[in-house]
């Protein structure tokens, strides 16, 4: 199975149902289905040939699904790209991927047009809405026109198989330079299949999106729906949590994927006025998920079912908490999805017993190809696995298990704070802080200090009407934490910086605070 047979294979189940709601469209299946037919066939009448990458640098609309589904039909590779990625990054993707096909729209282009015109590989770009002037000799075509103007019906003859790369997503990851993940069509085929068994997607699922698609955790609840022919409401974004509440009152909305950033916002708000009875699931995952949001989330829809998950963009996803046991194991991230094998191991690559922090290693068909022309740090993450000729995922992230199995984050290597000859988890002091009434988010750094090594600094934000000082904040810590784990610096702000998939930055933090 190929990825782009997901929408193939909703169409012909149900040609006329709803599959995506954006930008005050609906669009049906069956329409869905014959843009990307176009697209893709529009795509090979201009050169694309197999393998060759398609960028979409668009926001999160009906054009950009149509383009990434069409990539995949001409054979080709798609690469979504974060609409608020400035000019001299988007070149730097741009000719790292050695990308012939660039999507957007013309105020983007416009102002990447100067740096655009040094990435050499590129030989089209298709805009949506008006078309302006081409770029220095290179072909601009509008959407319209290249959907219009494919000739023919059905999808292009087909060469793809399911060991073929399907999508690079490009991440930054802690350090360095963007790079891309690559994935194949059996990777993504089989994490979606795995994660929507355990949700138990159907097609009378409504799936409300606010994600960036550039964001695997969002181009997911894209890919699952129409695997199984549910319907997505597109968001552009997430800016006021009323309108998101209407949104799932609207639309009837079953499920919600989420990140703590949004659940905090949601929480400042009285949710108890809202008679959510379609909701059936919440989801979480790209970083922690507080103790407190969970309850209070509890509390405020008791309806839905929430799942705290774990995973990273090299896999899609590890591990998921099933919501039964949110009550006797509320801080673990659960078990391993289904169809695959997480385990923890120490520093020589041997298995640990639980209790015992290591590194967390996934055994599983979802497991990247590696990254995009870097062939060490492929060498790195990907290491000789148990059996003869496999390879495994090494995250760096440090997690540990309990006696039933159930998966624990204690950090990543390199959060990992080192104070006072002690080693200091930065989740291990945020759960204290999210525990304190009043405290809205919270993220702990380690910062130079030339006697402790590393200091520990917190910085919070806190609900409306909070009066709470660095002193109270201090003593809560102190209360229920050992003394070389309590932060030695508070910081109260107004908010906590954001990466592009609204994760907390805590590279700015440090960066701040002096840490490189």
């Amino acid at each position: 199975m190929l990825v782009d047979d997901f929408l193939a294979r909703s169409a012909e189940r149900f040609p006329e149902k709803v599959a995506l709601v954006a930008d005050g469209r609906r669009l049906t299946y069956a329409e869905l289905d014959l843009a990307a037919d176009r697209f893709a066939r529009g795509l090979r009448a201009r050169g694309l040939e197999r393998g060759d990458r398609v960028a979409v640098y668009l926001e999160n609309t009906p054009e950009a699904v149509v383009a990434l589904f069409g990539a995949l039909r001409a054979d080709g590779v798609f690469m979504v790209i974060n609409p608020t990625t400035k000019p001299d990054k988007l070149a730097f993707i741009l000719d790292d991927a050695e990308a012939r096909v660039l999507v957007t729209d013309g105020p983007k282009l416009e102002a990447a047009r100067e740096r655009l015109a040094s990435v050499p590989g590129l030989s089209a770009v298709v805009v949506t809405g008006p078309v302006g002037s081409s770029l220095d000799g290179l072909p601009v075509t509008s959407f319209e026109e290249l959907i219009e103007s494919a000739q023919g019906r059905g999808s292009p003859v087909r060469r793809s198989i399911d060991i073929d790369l399907a999508a690079l997503i490009y991440t930054s990851g802690s350090t360095g330079s963007p790079k891309g993940v690559m994935m194949t069509h059996l990777n993504i085929v089989t994490a979606a299949r795995s994660i929507t068994t355990y949700l138990r997607n159907t097609p009378d699922d409504v799936i409300l999106n606010v994600l960036p698609l550039s964001f695997d955790y969002g181009l997911y609840q894209v890919l699952m729906a129409f695997l199984v022919g549910a319907t997505v409401v597109l968001e552009r974004g997430f800016a006021y949590p009323r309108v998101l509440i209407q949104r799932l009152i609207d639309e009837r909305v079953t499920g919600l994927p989420i990140v703590p950033t949004i659940s905090a916002i949601l929480l400042k708000m009285d949710l108890g006025r809202y008679h959510l009875p379609a909701l059936r699931y919440i989801t979480n995952t790209a970083a922690a998920w507080p103790t407190r949001h969970i309850l209070e989330l509890r509390r405020a829809f008791p309806q839905a079912e929430l799942f705290s998950m774990y995973g990273l963009t090299e896999c899609k996803r590890v591990s998921y908490l099933p919501p039964s046991e949110l009550d006797t194991r509320p801080d673990s991230v659960g078990i391993p999805i289904p169809n695959t094998e997480a385990y923890v191991v120490d520093e020589a690559g041997s298995r640990v017993p639980p209790g015992t922090v290591g590194e967390l290693v996934v055994r599983g068909a979802h497991v990247m190809k590696g990254y995009w022309r870097r062939p060490a740090e492929t060498e790195a993450a990907l290491a000789p696995g148990p059996l003869p000729g496999e390879r495994v995922l090494r995250t760096g992230d440090l997690f540990r298990t309990d006696a039933d199995g159930y998966l624990y984050f204690v950090g990543r290597k390199d959060d990992i704070i080192k104070t006072r000859g002690e080693k200091v988890s930065p989740r291990e002091v945020e759960n204290v802080l999210h525990d304190l009434d009043g405290i809205s988010e919270a993220a702990v750094i380690g910062v130079p200090d030339p006697v402790l090594g590393e200091r520990i600094k917190a910085v919070v934000t806190l609900k409306d009407g909070a009066r709470l000082t660095e002193r109270d904040i201090q003593r809560h810590c102190r209360a229920r934490l050992e003394d070389f784990m309590v932060p030695q610096v508070i910081e109260i702000r107004e908010s906590l910086p954001r990466t592009s998939t609204g994760k907390v930055d805590k590279r700015e933090l440090r960066a701040a605070a002096g840490r490189p």
